[in-house]
């Protein structure tokens, strides 16, 4: 919902600021039915969007659970838009959609952090980077929340100039447009709650170093630290141990892609750097609660 309006909201407020109607549009649902957001809120919609007629953009706009959903009415309709002229979008997970129906091959996009894990396992060969949103010729995607509004600024001043464009921004009390290229997740000092640099550094290696797990030793050997002092240092600032948090580093990795993906389970493992199939199934189990094969049920 929040990705849903934050995309809309600027194109009514340049018709607004500037006494003019420059953009216009139309809201469709699977089954031209009132479509439910996950947090309740109903949204009225015109008609199915199987009989949506020829437009300038088509925007995709989908939330959790993206990928357990039959997308193939709304792929055909997506490429026979595209293939009459329209510049094909997205918000949020609807890149999933878009990637889904071949439009985004060739392309820079991107998507919310939580889904990059499942659609770079769907589709390797997508370049998908971790911005807070595309626009790479005539295709343009973000990676949801308020990130929509920084990407339909961008088109608004790419459209009708930066005195538009400013004069919305102003309007949302949003400051200033974000670049395309500012990070989606907060950064990892505040997110964290610590600023011990070297102890950031590893943690930061470690979420680079998934599918391919280093030694501790390697990591305190990287900030000129005994795996002695490394300990020590994760101790004091986060209570636990280097080994402890980056095993849950990879579980949460792992839990993303038992949700989002049909990979099985042992390969989930491997690409969560795990080498044993047991161990990683009582890994999971000490850490969440349930085995990854119930993670898995849940999510079908």
């Amino acid at each position: 919902m929040i990705a849903f309006t934050a995309a809309i909201e600027p194109l009514r407020l340049a018709n607004r600021t500037t006494g003019r109607k420059l953009y216009e549009w139309h809201l469709y649902s699977a089954d031209g039915l009132t479509a439910e957001a996950s947090n309740g809120v109903r949204v009225n919609v015109e008609q199915s969007f199987r009989d949506a007629p020829n437009m300038d953009a088509v925007v995709v706009c989908a939330g959790v659970d993206v990928q357990l959903i039959d997308h193939r009415d709304l792929i055909s309709v997506v490429r026979r838009l595209t293939k009459f002229g329209a510049s094909p979008g997205a918000v949020c997970t609807g890149t999933y959609v878009l990637a889904q129906a071949g439009l985004l091959d060739g392309y820079r996009c991107t998507i919310h952090w939580e889904n990059r894990p499942g659609i770079r396992a769907d589709f390797p060969d997508l370049d998908i980077g971790e911005e807070l949103f595309e626009i790479d010729r005539d295709r343009f995607t973000c990676a949801g929340g308020v990130a929509a509004a920084d990407m339909m600024l961008s088109l608004i001043k790419r459209d009708h100039g930066e005195a538009v464009s400013s004069a919305v921004t102003d309007q949302l009390i949003h400051h200033r447009i974000r670049e395309a290229s500012e990070r989606q997740r907060m950064d990892m000092r505040t997110r964290l709650g610590v600023a011990d640099p070297k102890l950031l550094r590893v943690i930061s290696l470690m979420e680079r170093s998934i599918e391919r797990p280093l030694t501790i030793a390697e990591f305190a050997r990287g900030v000129a630290l005994s795996p002695r002092q490394l300990e020590r240092l994760f101790l004091k600032h986060l209570g636990t141990s280097p080994n402890r948090h980056y095993i849950k580093i990879r579980l949460d990795h792992a839990g993303q892609l038992l949700r989002q993906t049909r990979m099985p389970v042992l390969d989930v493992a491997m690409a969560s750097g795990f080498n044993s199939a047991s161990y990683f199934s009582q890994s999971y189990l000490d850490h969440f609660g349930h085995s990854p094969s119930s993670e898995r049920k849940a999510a079908a």
